[in-house]
């Protein structure tokens, strides 16, 4: 009896053995070495993109300008450059520029340096304040550049002018909406030239991209009037705002 025993353990224990060689350490059947993996749904079916673009006249004007001094000593160039700095800033709140919409962007005090019997040698200093000033009233920017040169005179660098749209998310809305029903009536074709039938949307992302800004640069160089003969023509042109979608959908 102990000896049938014995045989029927060894069986059992053979047949163990067997079915766990069968099987991974996850208990994923084997199959030759090779693992079964499902296609990932996002994979099947139609799958569509679909853009919308709208176009937006720009209402707000970012002008970016300063000050640059130069002299021999740090102290006359700092304080030339506050006081120019100081009636441009008076000429703006006359033009009807908020606190709020001025911003220092760059300031910085360097040397100016020239080297001579191979030695470099200090010359002078530079100071230069530069600002980013909002212009809500657009039609103003050509009115507002003239202001900045009559009180900055020389001294005054302007740097340069873009234009954008003060309150961008409602265009973005409409040009989203156009891009689904661009995206659907793709859909829509490809399953009507396919023969085939759209099921129940499966999938969708959308992505906004960044409406391209009109830059104008303008640059007062030394021998610049201190006062304008003419207002600075600004030409303020048109912005267009790009939303894209894509879709999936299942095949029924």
């Amino acid at each position: 009896m102990k000896k049938i025993w014995l045989v029927i353990i060894g069986v059992v224990v053979l047949l163990g053995v067997l079915v766990l060689a069968g099987c991974s350490s996850e208990g994923t059947p084997s199959n030759g070495g090779n693992v079964n993996v499902a296609l990932n749904s996002q994979q099947q079916g139609v799958w569509v993109n679909g853009e919308g673009k709208v176009t937006v006249v720009p209402d707000v004007a970012i002008l970016t300008l300063g000050i640059e001094s130069q002299e021999s000593a740090v102290a006359d160039a700092q304080t030339k450059a506050s006081e120019a700095m100081d009636k441009v800033m008076q000429s703006l709140k006359a033009q009807g520029i908020a606190d709020k919409d001025i911003q220092t962007q760059y300031f910085n005090i360097s040397q100016i340096t020239n080297w001579y019997d191979n030695k470099e040698e200090v010359t002078g200093y530079r100071v230069t304040n530069t600002v980013t000033i909002k212009v809500r009233d657009v039609e103003k920017a050509g009115t507002v550049i003239d202001a900045v040169v009559v009180a900055g005179g020389d001294m005054t660098r302007i740097n340069g002018i873009n234009f954008t749209v003060d309150e961008p998310a409602p265009y973005y809305v409409q040009a989203r909406e156009l891009a689904i029903t661009h995206a659907t009536a793709k859909a829509k074709e490809l399953a009507e030239k396919t023969g085939i039938k759209l099921g129940k949307v499966t999938y969708i992302t959308e992505s906004s991209n960044n409406y391209g800004p009109i830059y104008r640069n303008y640059v007062m160089s030394d021998s610049a009037l201190a006062v304008p003969a003419i207002t600075t023509p600004v030409s303020i042109g048109q912005l267009e705002i790009t939303a894209t979608v894509q879709i999936a959908y299942e095949i029924d």
